[in-house]
């Protein structure tokens, strides 16, 4: 491994753990905290390490998205709370908060054949699908995937 992914990697360790020890509000807030503790860093690595993490900024400051694992091709990580039909075509997915739209692409992307497009909003995708058959079939799917109970 090359040594500047060395270094990527043990910085973005040292930037976990600073997001879930204490709220840090600002990029340069994390540069300074970074160069504390001996790492050199620029604004736009900072930047770049938290967009490729995908931290997420709010009021408060920026936070860890435990649901940016989430990929159809792999693992969830849990971001699935439930599922419920809304009718032959339609299918209601709770997420995690703040993952719908980043999962939502990834469904869009993943080539399934029962998605035929998705709306998200902050912590609910709805999925149309080609029927009834694909909406049970896709329900079964994301149950397995997100380790969800479907309604």
């Amino acid at each position: 491994m090359p040594p500047e992914t060395n270094q990527q990697e043990a910085r973005r360790a040292v930037i976990r753990r600073l997001l879930r020890k204490r709220t840090i509000r600002t990029q340069a807030e994390l540069a300074q905290q970074l160069e504390s503790l001996g790492h050199l860093v620029t604004q736009s690595s900072v930047s770049r390490d938290l967009r490729e993490m995908n931290v997420i900024k709010d009021p408060e400051g920026y936070r860890l998205d435990d649901a940016a694992a989430a990929s159809p091709t792999g693992e969830s990580g849990g971001f699935v709370r439930g599922t419920a039909t809304a009718g032959n075509h339609l299918l209601v997915v709770k997420t995690a908060i703040g993952a719908a739209q980043r999962v939502a692409v990834e469904l869009d992307r993943s080539g399934w054949p029962e998605i035929v497009g998705t709306l998200s909003g902050d912590d609910t995708i709805f999925i149309a699908t080609s029927g009834a058959a694909a909406n049970r079939r896709l329900q079964r799917r994301l149950a397995d995937w997100g380790g969800s109970n479907p309604q």
